[in-house]
Order: structure tokens, then C-alpha cells, then sequence
């Protein structure tokens, strides 16, 4: 193995050890990240559905959702 090889070897090890011990110290933040991303591939869904159905007024909308303002 060149040395330059090793080297590359070393940086992807410690790289490697590194995000670990991030993502192990930092759960809380994956996790959020997580919930976040689930959350936009919902809304983007749908609103994905949404385009081929008939529009609503806003307050249709509150009173389906039982919202109110």
C-alpha cells in the first residue's frame, strides 16, 4: 500500500469515527432530521394528490380539519 493510499485509509477511518460518535452524542438532532424529512415527503405527497381534486375555500377547508380560527 502507497503511502498515499494509507493516508487516504487513515482519513476515511477517522472520518468514519468520527460521524459515528456525532450521530451517537447527537441523537436528538438525527432524529429531528428525520421526522422533519418524513414530514416534507407527507406534505409534498399530498399536495402531489391534491392537484388533480376540485378546489375548497379556506374556510371549507378549517371546517373539514374542524380547525376554526
Amino acid at each position: 500500500m502507497t503511502r498515499i493510499e494509507q493516508n487516504e485509509a487513515t482519513v476515511k477511518k477517522v472520518f468514519k469515527e468520527a460521524l459515528v460518535e456525532t450521530l451517537y452524542e447527537h441523537r436528538g438532532l438525527l432524529r429531528e432530521a428525520l421526522a422533519d424529512a418524513l414530514e416534507e415527503v407527507g406534505l409534498t405527497e399530498a399536495i402531489r394528490q391534491g392537484w388533480g381534486t376540485e378546489s375548497v375555500t379556506r374556510d371549507t377547508a378549517l371546517r373539514a380539519l374542524d380547525v376554526g380560527e
